[in-house]
């Protein structure tokens, strides 16, 4: 019989303790009824009710969630239908007024969401809603914080998830960008060739320019070399023309020798002849070398030798004589 007044006695203490101790965990809150009434919230933590007075109201999760908007049809401002859906993240400030000042909190948000965003989006042209997706954002987060705000909600932010234009648009689009990608194309492939072509034109200028420097640069090397050749021929000349008044045959031979070698370089030099006969025996050159030398002989002893004066009247220029020089006996070169 005391086992019997036991066990329901302390299943009811069990039962008790159960409905008079609360836990709340963290990022929870609860409210507080008594006889119906909203007394207070119970933070994060345990807690001691008052038994059969005062009883947990509403659980309410005070962390931030994320409600999906659903899909829905918004016809634009300039007449084209477009599929539109997203997302909204809230968090529940005030666990007394989102618990007692609407009902179903989540389903009020998803409502206030869809309506908001039709009248965004209807207000706005098609192009306008495909690129200015921030724009409808800071609207639709500016129009429903402001709404839910008495709900004791914060909403933190809310994005467009998607926007599906319909078929036809977005083939023309699609025809649109491909055109203006083949502009692009053309436009940059154009530039290309202008760039090329400029490239070009300035290595021919450079190249025109340097070609020019270089026959302005070899034309004045030439014209030196030239200098200085006559300059040293007119020097050879001198010291042969010295060499010739005091009467130094060698000097005479080496230069008459030494142009008679040139004469028959050039011979064999010539385009024209295929074949040149050179001399065997040089006995020519020696005896025009000789000539030279008795003539200059001759020439001395004449300016040398004492004349007797004459009258004035008498005196008659004689005509010059003229002696010809020996001419070399050489063979003249045959084809």
């Amino acid at each position: 019989m005391g086992l019997f007044f036991v066990i329901p006695f302390v299943a009811f203490a069990l039962i008790l303790l159960f409905s008079v101790v609360k836990i709340v965990p963290q990022g929870r809150e609860f409210t507080v009824e008594r006889f119906g009434r909203y007394t207070k919230t119970l933070n994060p933590g345990i807690h001691i009710l008052t038994p059969f007075i005062e009883r947990v109201g509403r659980r309410m999760n005070m962390m931030e969630q994320v409600l999906d908007v659903p899909t829905q049809e918004v016809i634009t401002k300039d007449n084209a239908m477009v599929k539109v859906d997203g997302i909204v993240f809230i968090q529940v400030i005030d666990a007394a007024a989102a618990a007692y000042r609407v009902d179903n909190l989540n389903y009020a948000i998803a409502q206030l969401c869809m309506t908001n965003l039709r009248t965004v989006v209807g207000s706005m042209e098609l192009d306008e809603v495909l690129s200015q997706r921030d724009s409808i954002n800071t609207r639709l987060l500016h129009v429903i914080d402001s709404a839910t705000a008495p709900w004791g909600v914060k909403v933190a932010r809310i994005e467009i998830k998607d926007l599906t234009p319909p078929v036809d648009i977005t083939n023309a689009m699609a025809r649109q960008m491909k055109a203006e990608r083949e502009r692009r194309a053309v436009i940059t492939e154009a530039d290309g060739e202008k760039q090329a072509a400029i490239a070009r034109a300035e290595g021919a200028k450079q190249s025109a320019i340097l070609e020019s420097e270089g026959r302005k640069e070899a034309a004045f090397r030439d014209a030196e070399a030239r200098e200085r050749e006559a300059e040293a021929e007119a020097r050879a000349t001198a010291m042969v023309s010295e060499a010739i008044a005091v009467g130094d045959v060698n000097a005479i031979n080496y230069f008459v020798a030494q142009k008679y070698v040139e004469a028959f370089a050039e011979l064999a030099r010539s385009p024209q002849q295929k074949t040149v006969i050179v001399p065997s025996e040089m006995s020519a050159l020696v005896g025009t070398i000789a000539g030279v030398g008795e003539l200059v002989n001759m020439t001395r002893q004449s300016h040398d030798a004492p004349r007797a004066p004459r009258p004035a009247a008498q005196q008659q220029p004689a005509p010059a004589r003229r002696t010809a020089p020996p001419r070399a006996t050489g063979v003249p070169p045959t084809e």
